[in-house]
């Protein structure tokens, strides 16, 4: 069943799909690129594993963890336009045969239990209607001892908090 949150977020990615990884740079204050290669650095699978990168979008975490961690990433997103506007970019980087999109929804995962080395997801919960669930649903398809890394993001509200949210 999907839910109002779920068609809004389909909704809204559908149309930006084009422009996504631009705009993800303006609305994380450029900061985006500096959170994902340190997500990246804290999921550490042996060469070979597979990486399941939920929310992949256009698939930016997916190919910082095929590039740099020499994985392969199952990049699962609900948005076909989003998906598909990752692929030129994979191919163009040579990681097309490590990046395998699945269209699909982190609720309902198409996948066996503990078949991933790792999990990871970015800007999720806040499109989930039980993120309690959604976080059960990733554990089930996480092998024993895997990694499950998450990225978020608030900008801080007090003067010294925001200025070292900067550095």
């Amino acid at each position: 069943m999907t839910s109002d949150r779920a068609r809004h977020a389909r909704r809204l990615f559908r149309g930006i799909a084009p422009e996504y990884e631009r705009m993800g740079a303006v609305l994380g204050f450029g900061q985006d690129a500096r959170w994902r290669r340190f997500m990246v650095e804290q999921v550490r699978p042996i060469p070979g594993s597979w990486v399941l990168d939920v929310a992949s979008g256009t698939g930016l975490v997916a190919r910082e963890l095929a590039a740099r961690r020499n994985v392969r990433v199952v990049s699962l997103d609900p948005s076909e336009p989003m998906l598909r506007a990752g692929t030129a970019p994979a191919w163009a980087a040579g990681l097309d045969g490590r990046i395998h999109p699945v269209l699909g929804r982190a609720e309902e995962l198409p996948f066996s239990d503990a078949v991933f080395d790792a999990v990871t997801f970015t800007y999720l919960l806040r499109y989930v209607d039980d993120p309690e669930a959604t976080i059960r649903e990733l554990t089930r398809v996480l092998r024993p001892g895997g990694t499950m890394a998450c990225l978020e993001f608030h900008v801080p509200s007090g003067t010294l908090e925001h200025a070292g949210w900067w550095a």
